[in-house]
């Protein structure tokens, strides 16, 4: 008998700090009508000094299994997505499992920034699938505060911090829920056009983002409606079978323009960007978790959940909730 990944709990985390485009805009030369008219954003969560990648990622987690009813004690494999961790190492999946009182379990850090939660769900569902582990959290969490340069108004409007967090359970699969098919994609031929300006190995700090902003979104709309199509052919299932696209939350426009590419209504898919901004590793699981918990997502319905970030990276996972 075949076994399927299946997300049977979501949650999240958001910092207590809440910060509007008007506030913004007494720190950097900028407005709420050229943020909201560019990008949709409204709002973003600013993490505060006692606020880092792995509380928040130990906070959604904790969510997630206590809407799985599930205990701490009964994951056996923590894989989380990050392009802020806590420390260059050890990784933040081990501090979040020791917060959770997690004595034993594998506990890994991935790194492929926007991408990152479907790069962690592909590893996650390839080692359950696998029969190495049952039972999986799987988080994408970060503080990108403290990599933005705040003089500059072309990103430092953009992002937020936050995180989200799924549990993954080995199942049979004749219901037919689980993770359908994944597709991942990266071409670092375009590290210059998003990227962080520091490093260990190069400055030896930590360093800025730095984005071209035309640029990405011109690849953006391509390469999502492209592996959203391509992820789709995998599962045998066309655009019109999806009940909902949970993409990752970088700018409304691209929503827009990717759900118009695929013949998608708009009401199909889930926008938190408003309230959250680019929050990452974290958007595609904090808006899962929204639409999960507003009642909009039920069990059964077929989702797609897409997301690209710097290097580029880019992917695509058909789930059926």
């Amino acid at each position: 008998m075949s076994v399927r990944s299946v997300i049977i709990g979501t949650g999240s985390a958001l910092p207590a700090r809440r910060v509007s485009n008007e506030e913004l805009a007494q720190q950097v030369d900028t407005s709420d009508e050229w943020i909201v008219e560019r990008t949709g954003i409204r709002f973003r969560h600013i993490a505060g000094p006692d606020e880092t990648t792995s509380s928040l990622a130990t906070g959604a987690a904790r969510a997630a299994l206590a809407a799985a009813g599930k205990d701490a004690q009964d994951i056996d494999l923590i894989v989380l997505a990050t392009a802020t961790p806590d420390q260059t190492f050890p990784a933040s999946a081990t501090k979040v499992q020791a917060a959770l009182g997690i004595d034993d379990c594998v506990a890994f850090d991935v790194a492929a920034v926007c991408s990152g939660f479907l790069y962690a769900l592909q590893v996650a569902d390839s080692l359950i699938r696998a029969g190495a582990h049952r039972r999986a959290l799987v988080i994408g969490a970060e503080t990108f505060s403290r990599i933005l340069d705040w003089e500059d108004r072309a990103t430092c409007v953009l992002f937020g911090d936050g995180a989200g967090a799924i549990v993954l359970e080995a199942q049979s699969g004749e219901d037919g829920r689980g993770i359908l098919a994944t597709r991942l994609h990266a071409d670092g031929r375009h590290n210059e056009l998003l990227y962080v300006d520091g490093g260990p190995s190069t400055t030896g700090t930590v360093g800025k983002v730095r984005m071209k902003g035309r640029e990405v979104f011109r690849h953006a709309v391509v390469n999502l409606a492209t592996v959203m199509e391509e992820s789709l052919a995998a599962a045998g299932l066309e655009a019109s079978d999806v009940d909902w696209v949970v993409p990752h939350q970088a700018n409304a426009r691209i929503l827009d323009a990717t759900a118009r590419k695929l013949g998608l209504a708009p009401e199909k898919v889930i926008v938190t960007v408003d309230r959250h901004a680019n929050t990452s590793a974290a958007s595609v699981p904090l808006a899962l978790d929204t639409a999960v918990r507003d009642g909009r997502i039920k069990r059964g319905d077929l989702l797609v959940l897409e997301a690209m970030g710097g290097g580029f990276t880019w992917g695509a996972s058909v789930v059926r909730f």
